[in-house]
């Protein structure tokens, strides 16, 4: 029978890599979209896809779609809410301070999801697993740390562990939402959560806009060749990471997740020739240490 006991970290891996492309693009919407219209865009332009994913897996499987139980949705709610919340408050760090140093801010997120998960959904996490996420994240915190920082970058700090602590409860809920449905496929299961997640999402904030600045859904319209693109690898990458949530602990997939603070690492080294200080070495290496860590746990 066919071992998909290690699947869920190649998801992860792929989620992370679309995950970066997607953050970089609603980046660069948030200077003509501001903060809400851009978080709007990964929801608005991405649930078209998410059901485009839906039909594929139903026409390929032939798995039926499953029907929520009661509790699927207070899980479902916490998951989508929670993401709206963590999006803003993401885009709102990047507006504070550099790219790099607000995704690293944001990627305490495995310790706190960690407490979450245990709390919410009984995930035991192992003392292999506790360590190898203390140890990733203290480096990504270690590369976080720049030589004569202002002074006033500790609300940037508050806004990045704010966010963090949201996508944690974001990634706590969905994967109990995925848990809770009763299916024969794990892939039916995260993609139909998926599908119901973005469209939930993109209905409040739809309605919130077209109440509160109808000005920026016409901006968000006007927007829509790079929304389209940034709704897309949000959607992709959200469909990799419910993937990975439905087979590994929500501690597991965001530890492993910290990958994306290498790639960036990668992207500064190798395309931009920026020279890597030994902080930044070390951290690296703690946060390999921690991946190859959580790995050899499972």
């Amino acid at each position: 029978m066919f071992d998909a006991s290690w699947l869920w970290a190649l998801f992860t891996l792929i989620a992370a890599a679309g995950q970066t492309v997607r953050n970089a693009t609603q980046r660069e919407l948030t200077a003509t979209l501001g903060t809400v219209g851009a978080t709007h865009v990964r929801f608005l332009f991405g649930f078209p896809f998410a059901l485009l994913f839906l039909v594929i897996v139903v026409s390929v499987s032939g798995v039926a779609l499953p029907r929520p139980g009661l509790a699927y949705w207070p899980w479902l709610a916490q998951g989508a809410l929670a993401q709206i919340a963590a999006t803003a408050l993401m885009l709102a760090a990047m507006g504070e301070r550099s790219f790099v140093v607000a995704i690293a801010y944001i990627k305490t997120e495995p310790v706190q999801v960690a407490i979450f998960g245990l709390i919410f959904l009984g995930d035991v996490v192992t003392t292999p697993m506790l360590a190898a996420i203390v140890i990733a994240t203290a480096g990504v915190v270690l590369m976080s740390f720049r030589p004569g920082a202002a002074a006033g970058s500790s609300k940037a700090t508050v806004i990045g562990v704010s966010a963090g602590a949201m996508f944690a409860l974001s990634a706590v809920g969905y994967r109990g939402a995925i848990l809770s449905l009763d299916t024969p496929s794990y892939v039916m299961a995260a993609t139909f959560t998926l599908a119901l997640g973005l469209v939930l999402q993109a209905g409040l904030l739809t309605g919130y806009l077209a109440l509160r600045d109808r000005a920026v859904l016409a901006a968000i319209i006007r927007a829509w060749r790079p929304s389209l693109f940034a709704g897309f690898m949000g959607a992709l990458a959200s469909q990799f990471w419910f993937l990975a949530f439905a087979l590994a602990t929500a501690a597991s997939v965001r530890t492993l997740a910290l990958v994306e603070v290498l790639f960036a690492q990668a992207i500064s080294f190798f395309v931009l020739k920026q020279a890597t200080a030994p902080r930044e070495a070390i951290g690296i290496s703690l946060v390999v240490a921690g991946v190859v860590l959580l790995i050899w746990a499972h």
